[in-house]
Protein backbone atom coordinates (compact mmCIF):
# COMPACT_ATOMS: atom_id res chain seq x y z
CA UNK A 1 0.00 0.00 0.00
CA UNK A 2 1.89 3.21 -1.29
CA UNK A 3 1.06 6.30 1.08
CA UNK A 4 -1.27 8.67 -0.01
CA UNK A 5 -0.98 12.66 -0.53
CA UNK A 6 -3.11 12.75 2.66
CA UNK A 7 -0.58 10.45 4.52
CA UNK A 8 2.47 12.57 2.91
CA UNK A 9 1.06 15.74 3.64
CA UNK A 10 0.86 15.12 7.49
CA UNK A 11 4.38 14.01 7.82
CA UNK A 12 5.07 17.24 6.26
CA UNK A 13 3.21 19.19 8.53
CA UNK A 14 4.55 17.48 11.17
CA UNK A 15 8.27 17.66 10.04
CA UNK A 16 7.93 21.78 9.36
CA UNK A 17 6.74 22.29 13.06
CA UNK A 18 9.33 19.82 14.35
CA UNK A 19 12.34 21.23 12.60
CA UNK A 20 10.86 24.31 10.57
CA UNK A 21 11.52 28.17 12.16
CA UNK A 22 14.62 28.61 14.16
CA UNK A 23 14.94 25.31 15.56
CA UNK A 24 11.75 24.85 18.10
CA UNK A 25 13.60 21.97 19.80
CA UNK A 26 16.96 23.48 19.77
CA UNK A 27 14.98 26.07 21.90
CA UNK A 28 13.12 24.07 24.24
CA UNK A 29 16.33 21.67 25.57
CA UNK A 30 18.82 24.77 25.50
CA UNK A 31 15.74 26.67 27.78
CA UNK A 32 15.33 23.22 29.75
CA UNK A 33 18.95 23.39 30.40
CA UNK A 34 19.41 26.79 31.66
CA UNK A 35 16.23 26.07 34.13
CA UNK A 36 18.06 23.03 35.44
CA UNK A 37 21.06 24.74 35.96
CA UNK A 38 19.50 27.49 37.54
CA UNK A 39 18.08 24.45 39.70
CA UNK A 40 21.31 23.42 40.76
CA UNK A 41 22.81 26.71 41.61
CA UNK A 42 19.84 26.94 44.27
CA UNK A 43 20.42 23.81 45.53
CA UNK A 44 24.25 25.10 45.98
CA UNK A 45 23.66 28.36 46.91
CA UNK A 46 21.71 26.92 50.28
CA UNK A 47 23.99 24.56 51.74
CA UNK A 48 26.17 27.90 52.83
CA UNK A 49 26.02 28.50 56.33
CA UNK A 50 24.23 32.44 56.44
CA UNK A 51 26.67 35.49 58.21
CA UNK A 52 25.13 36.16 61.78
CA UNK A 53 24.15 39.35 59.93
CA UNK A 54 21.83 37.74 57.94
CA UNK A 55 19.92 36.25 60.88
CA UNK A 56 17.32 37.81 62.07
CA UNK A 57 15.68 37.60 65.62
CA UNK A 58 11.68 35.89 65.67
CA UNK A 59 11.44 34.98 68.76
CA UNK A 60 8.79 37.39 70.53
CA UNK A 61 9.88 39.07 74.10
CA UNK A 62 8.52 37.53 77.11
CA UNK A 63 6.22 39.95 78.91
CA UNK A 64 7.49 40.91 82.17
CA UNK A 65 4.53 42.90 83.29
CA UNK A 66 2.56 39.95 84.40
CA UNK A 67 3.28 38.59 87.81
CA UNK A 68 3.44 34.70 87.96
CA UNK A 69 1.96 32.96 90.73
Amino acid sequence: MAPGWMQILLVAVVAILLFGGRGRISNIMGDMAKGIGAFRKGLKDDDKPADKDELVNITPKKDETKSSS
